[in-house]
């Protein structure tokens, strides 16, 4: 009987002993899993990272790298070339092995080794950035409705700049050649410049926009090279204007005594007369210059064939006066109806910027008081203002009379 009894004690045990032996294995499996697991994210992240320092050693290697010198291509020589650097001198170069020498023609702009100034690359052409800016990428706000007593300056701007550009065929038809760039004179605050915005926003051509000054560089050649420049890119996005304010920078006479300066803005001129009237025809490219000092242009500047047409614009009369006070009261909120003739009348010898900032000071002055219109009052102590600041030499301002 004691044997009997423990069989079944034996039994128990054993099946106890494989229970816990599974709950066991259950649970080292369930870790095993999930080592695996973390081994995997492991492995990600330890490549991940490895691609991260990778990365970084060959940003590293970047920047200890010397910096190449850019160059322009002159001539071939055999396996050779001819190479001016940025700084102008000129080198006698070798040519890198994989680089396709069907490529290296003259005026092709090039990367230079800085030790062995060996060609390295060869670049794609780009323009000055100020020749990238002067191109006017959207139409000016100015219009014609915005100048007052501009009509015959109107026509005559009208004829020379849009007139070739609408209809060329009738100027072959009379076998003639049609101006090709038109001078706007006159004193400060009398219109030109928003003349020539409002040509720009009257056609729907190309509008390329700078002033003189920025054509004078610091050393040799450059001047002239984006002179160069700006002419290529008009060709390129013809039909173009081209517009230069105050040309009396770069255009005053030339002189026999006179400094390493001069002697630039006399080079970056001569390659703009060449430009203006030289072997590459400007076709529908067309030019308008303004200054308010032409007695200091030089002759080469303004014989025909350059410059056709010169547009004087003088100080206005009354009946100019009285059309650019139209044009600034137009929306103005006045009291009583003020008369602009005798605004005209009273504002003798007012530039179109100064009767501007007549309206301007008028209606700061209303404004100011907590008024919803202007009245006479205001404008006459405006006009004194303005006086004032042209006696005191403070010019008033001229936003959209340049």
């Amino acid at each position: 009987m004691a044997e009997a009894d423990d069989s079944p004690r034996g039994d128990d045990l054993s099946q106890d002993s494989l229970t816990q032996l599974r709950r066991e294995f259950k649970d080292l499996s369930s870790n095993a899993q999930q080592l695996l697991t973390e081994k995997l994210y492991l492995e990600n992240e330890c490549s991940r990272l490895k691609k991260r320092v990778n990365s970084l050693d060959e940003e590293i290697r970047s920047l200890r790298k010397p910096p190449f010198v850019v160059g322009h291509v002159q001539d071939r020589v055999d396996d050779k070339a001819v190479v001016r650097s940025s700084n102008g001198t000129v080198f006698l170069v070798t040519i890198n092995s994989r680089i396709d020498a069907e490529n290296i023609k003259p005026g092709a702009r090039v990367a230079l080794n800085q030790d062995s100034l060996s060609i390295i690359e060869v670049l794609n052409d780009s323009w000055d950035p100020i020749v990238t800016s002067a191109e006017i990428l959207e139409r000016p706000d100015s219009s014609f409705d915005d100048l007052g007593g501009l009509n015959a300056q109107i026509k005559e701007l009208r004829e020379s700049i849009e007139l070739p550009l609408n209809r060329p065929e009738s100027f072959i038809e009379f076998g003639i050649t049609p101006p090709k760039g038109v001078l706007l004179t006159g004193p400060p605050g009398t219109g030109k410049t928003v003349l020539a915005k409002a040509i720009a926003n009257s056609t729907d051509v190309t509008f390329l926009g700078l002033v003189g000054s920025e054509l004078a560089q610091k050393y040799i050649g450059e001047g002239g090279r984006i002179v160069r420049e700006l002419f290529d890119l008009a060709r390129e996005r013809s039909p173009a204007i081209i517009f230069i304010d105050e040309i009396d920078s770069i255009g005053s006479k030339r002189l026999d005594v006179a400094t390493s300066g001069d002697r630039e803005v006399q080079r970056t001129l001569m390659q703009l007369l060449a430009e203006l009237d030289g072997f590459d025809a400007l076709d529908d490219v067309k030019i308008i210059a303004a200054t308010n000092r032409p007695e200091l242009l030089d002759p080469a500047l303004l014989r025909p064939g350059r410059f056709d047409r010169v547009i004087n614009i003088d100080l206005p009369n009354v009946e100019a006066r009285e059309s650019i006070f139209g044009v600034y009261c137009r929306n103005l909120p006045m009291k009583d109806n003020i008369d602009t003739r005798k605004l005209a009348i009273t504002s003798e010898g007012f530039s179109g910027a100064e009767i501007k900032s007549v309206v301007t000071e008028a209606a700061m002055t209303a404004i100011s008081e907590g008024r919803d219109s202007c009245q006479e009052d205001d404008f006459s102590s405006a006009m004194t203002k303005v006086r004032e600041k042209r006696e005191s030499g403070v010019e008033s301002p001229d936003e959209l009379y340049g």
